[in-house]
Order: C-alpha cells, then sequence, then structure tokens
C-alpha cells in the first residue's frame, strides 16, 4: 500500500469516542480564559456525548448556559446564542491554526448547527514547517499534562459515557446531513397532503378539521423548541404553532412529480428592540420570502401568520428544497403543509363560522371557523330557508371582527359572503326589523357593503349571499376582511374564496 493510500485510509478512520472526548476537554482547558465560550463548550459537549444531540438547539442554550428566562426568551430579539456561537467558531479557527495545529482529532460548530464535529486531520496536513509527521508523533506533540487528564477522565467514564457518545453519533451525523440529496429520488415519496409540524416530536395529531399533522421530518440543521403557551390569535388550532424550526435549516421533501400548493405558518413573539427581525426563505433555489418579519406581516405578537405557494412543484432530483436563512433575526417555522394541487389556480377556500367542517350538497369541503379576530359565535337552531345547505347556516361570527385569509399574491380573487338574520324580525325572536341590524364590510381597504340591511334585503331566517370578484390580495397575501357595525352587531356565517385564474 503506498504512502498516499496510508494517508488516505488514515484520514477516513472514523475518530473514536475517547479521542473525541479527549479532544473536547483540551479545548475547554483551551478556552479557560473565557467564561461564558468554556461554558457553552463544556455544555455542547455534556449533551453530545450523553445521546441528547436533538437538545442542542437556541433555545436550550440561551436558558441553559446563557441564563435566559424560559417564559420570556424570545429568539427574534435576544441574539446571545448566535453571537456566542459566532465566537466560538471564531476562536477554534484560531485554535487550531496555532497553538492546536499538530492535533490529529479537530473540533467544530458548523454554520446552522450546534452539533459539534470531530474530523481527523491527514498526516501531511498535520506536519508542520514542511516536516513529516506520523499520527505517533503529532500524540506526542500534545502537552502532556492535559493528554494526562484527559485519558484519567475518560477511562472514570468509560462505562455508560462510552456507550451514550456512540448513540449520540447517528444523531448527530443525521443532523449535519447535507442541505440537498446527491442523487434523484426514486422513493418511497412523501405522500400529499403532507402535514408537518415543524420542530415537534412527539405523536401524530388532529387538528380541528380532522387534518393528520406529523412529527418534523425532512429537515436538515436548525433547532427545535416548545412555545411558552400563549394564546394564538387568528386559528382555529393552536396546537400548530406549539413548537419551532429555527436556525438556518431546510427541508428536502421527496414528492412525485405534479403541482402541488404549500402553506407555511408561523407566529411572532414580541419585536425586537432593535428593529425588524428578518429572514429569508427559497423553494427551489428561487427566493419567495425577502426581509420577511413575522411579527410585521401578522400585524403583531402571538398571531397566527399563513403563507400559500400555489403551482410549486419538485426540482429535478425529485425534491422539494425550502431554505430559511437568517437575516436580521433568527429564521423560524411553526408548520407546513403540502396539498395536491390545481395548475394555475389556489385551491379553494371555504369556511363556515361553526367549531366541526361541513361537506355541502356537492360535496364541497367548509373548514370550520378560522383567520379571525374578535367578535363572538353562537349556534342556531332555526330553519334558514333559501339556500341547498342550511346547515351552512348552522352558526355565526357577530360583533366587531376581521379575517385575515392567506392566498398566493399573483392572483386576483371571488369573495363569498353567506348571512342570514337569526334574532331581529318577527320570524325570528320577534324583536325589531328592518333598520335593527346594520353594518357594513371591507376588504383591503374597500368597501364592499354599506349601511347593510339583512331584514330589509330578504327578511329574517332566509339566506342572502352576496358575491366581489376581482378582488387584489395585500401584499402580504391576505384578504383582510372587516365587518364593522353601524347599529348592533356586524354578523356573517359563511365565507368562501375562489381563485379566478390566469
Amino acid at each position: 500500500m503506498s504512502g498516499n493510500d496510508l494517508e488516505a485510509q488514515e484520514s477516513n478512520r472514523p475518530c473514536s469516542p475517547d479521542e473525541e472526548r479527549r479532544e473536547l476537554e483540551a479545548v475547554v482547558a483551551a478556552l479557560a480564559g473565557s467564561s461564558r465560550l468554556r461554558r457553552l463548550i463544556a455544555f455542547i459537549g455534556e449533551k453530545y456525548f450523553a445521546g441528547q444531540a436533538d437538545k442542542l438547539h437556541e433555545y436550550n442554550l440561551a436558558t441553559e448556559v446563557f441564563g435566559r428566562s424560559k417564559s420570556t426568551f424570545n429568539a427574534g430579539e435576544d441574539a446571545i446564542v448566535r453571537v456566542e456561537a459566532h465566537r466560538l467558531r471564531k476562536r477554534l479557527k484560531e485554535y487550531y491554526e496555532k497553538e492546536a495545529k499538530d492535533h490529529p482529532v479537530q473540533l467544530s460548530i458548523p454554520p446552522g448547527t450546534y452539533i459539534p464535529v470531530f474530523t481527523r486531520r491527514s498526516i501531511a496536513a498535520a506536519s508542520t514547517a514542511g516536516k513529516p509527521a506520523a499520527p505517533q508523533a503529532a500524540l506526542r506533540r500534545w502537552p502532556l499534562a492535559a493528554g494526562v487528564a484527559a485519558i484519567v477522565v475518560a477511562a472514570l467514564a468509560t462505562g455508560l459515557l462510552l456507550l451514550h457518545a456512540r448513540r449520540a453519533k447517528p444523531a448527530a451525523a443525521a443532523s449535519a446531513a447535507p442541505a440537498a440529496p446527491a442523487h434523484r429520488a426514486s422513493g418511497p415519496y412523501a405522500e400529499a397532503p403532507l402535514r408537518i409540524l415543524a420542530g415537534y416530536t412527539g405523536k401524530s395529531r388532529i387538528d380541528s378539521a380532522g387534518a393528520v399533522w406529523q412529527a418534523d421530518q425532512y429537515f436538515h440543521y436548525g433547532g427545535n423548541w416548545e412555545r411558552p403557551r400563549t394564546f394564538i390569535a387568528r386559528t382555529s388550532d393552536q396546537m400548530l404553532f406549539d413548537h419551532w424550526r429555527n436556525g438556518d435549516f431546510s427541508y428536502d421533501i421527496p414528492l412525485r412529480p405534479g403541482v402541488y400548493e404549500l402553506h407555511l405558518y408561523f407566529v411572532s413573539g414580541e419585536p425586537a428592540s432593535n428593529g425588524a427581525s428578518t429572514f429569508t426563505m427559497h423553494i427551489n433555489g428561487q427566493m419567495v420570502l425577502s426581509g420577511f418579519d413575522v411579527y410585521s406581516d401578522a400585524m403583531g405578537a402571538n398571531i397566527a401568520d399563513e403563507r400559500i405557494f400555489r403551482d410549486v412543484s419538485p426540482s429535478s432530483d425529485g425534491f422539494l428544497h425550502l431554505t430559511l436563512d437568517s437575516e436580521r433575526g433568527t429564521a423560524m417555522l411553526n408548520a407546513l403543509e403540502i396539498l395536491p394541487g390545481t395548475p394555475q389556480r389556489q385551491l379553494p377556500i371555504r369556511l363556515t363560522m361553526q367549531p366541526e367542517a361541513y361537506t355541502d350538497h356537492s360535496g364541497q369541503f367548509w373548514h370550520p371557523d378560522n383567520y379571525f379576530m374578535s367578535g363572538y359565535t353562537s349556534a342556531q337552531r332555526a330553519q334558514v330557508v333559501g339556500s341547498a345547505d342550511p346547515d351552512i347556516f348552522a352558526a355565526e361570527r357577530y360583533g366587531h371582527f376581521s379575517y385575515a385569509i392567506p392566498v398566493d399574491t399573483r392572483d386576483r380573487y371571488t369573495l363569498i359572503l353567506h348571512f342570514a338574520e337569526f334574532y331581529f324580525g318577527p320570524s325570528a325572536s320577534g324583536n325589531g326589523g328592518a333598520g335593527s341590524r346594520v353594518f357594513r364590510v371591507l376588504c383591503n381597504g374597500n368597501t364592499l357593503l354599506d349601511n347593510f340591511d339583512i331584514v330589509k334585503e330578504a327578511g329574517s331566517l332566509h339566506a342572502v349571499t352576496k358575491t366581489f370578484n376581482h378582488i387584489k390580495p395585500t401584499a402580504q397575501g391576505k384578504l383582510n376582511i372587516t365587518f364593522e357595525p353601524i347599529l348592533n352587531n356586524a354578523t356573517v356565517s359563511g365565507i368562501e374564496v375562489l381563485d379566478e385564474g390566469p
């Protein structure tokens, strides 16, 4: 075997747990002058060798290493972990360029992750001043005291810690997988509809419409952390926002050739004190979100924000590639949904203002009430006439309220609103009549209905449908519909949003 072959064989040989632990302890000793960096690398090593590489994410590091509050830490506002990790990476680079340039094993923390990676240097790379150095010689050049101390500690920890270290390797390797597969996907493909809870590792969960959401998968890098239990507005499914994946991360999802519709779900905590907290997103290498600030997009903290992209297809390698990169803040995602799509048209959105889904006489699915802010709901028992589907009017949202319905920004939409008067008029409670309830409806700042009086239009307990065409969404991809009382409460029982197509 030639010298080059021996060198390649030695360079490719995996680092043993003992070698990894010795190198970690050498790094910890070298960082004695910086208590923050020493605490950080010690915690990283502790979790790695305990087989808990999945615990190495921004939230845990902030709260366990740097003492941030578990209930109030906001990664978008507080960059302590990213700042110290950057300092650590810079210090490690200097360490291996100077005092540890002869170490045969080196430790690094790749950008976008906090999981340590141990690599073996080649014989040639380990030589100094042009002098060849065999691995044994390189080992002899380690500081004697550090080497002896490391061996003693490793010997004491052999049993259980060695076992944990071996278990930790696959988890670390999985997290460090390349952002893009090297070959074409040939199966198994992910089946659409596919619904993923980002950062979640538990059993599948079911939403208010009966859809199944799976634990996080197909991701590379980033951290996962749990949201403090605060109420999230504009959603009927709080559980979609219980967890985050954050940092610089990507998803590579194997899909059959075809057209899909992608839904992304976000929520923000309180805004950063130093301005917008922004990040970017690419689909198959194409920028789709630039300078994206969840707080601004949702118009506040703890408000659900959904973005929709139609005509999404896998790349030529058979994968749908989603890449999220931090800018002035940390990239984050709560959930993603991939649905079989319709070319050049967004799938219809139909909402009925009740807590359960409904399928009408044409087989069209109506989602339980969603995307709302404020107002009240009430279920009605009376029979409504004038509709082939009176059950759509089984409930209403009333008061002063709004809806922010997500749509693809490129299209124009038909908005259909369904009303019925349950309270005023002789056919209902018998109190009042025309003029008792008057309100207006606006969409994206334009008035659709003014001085609208359901009883005057059709009487009580009678379905009323109003249709509005060619509505342009906001730049944030929303139809912001406001129901504003003039006299007594505004009301609505059903909402449809239909893409008008090319």
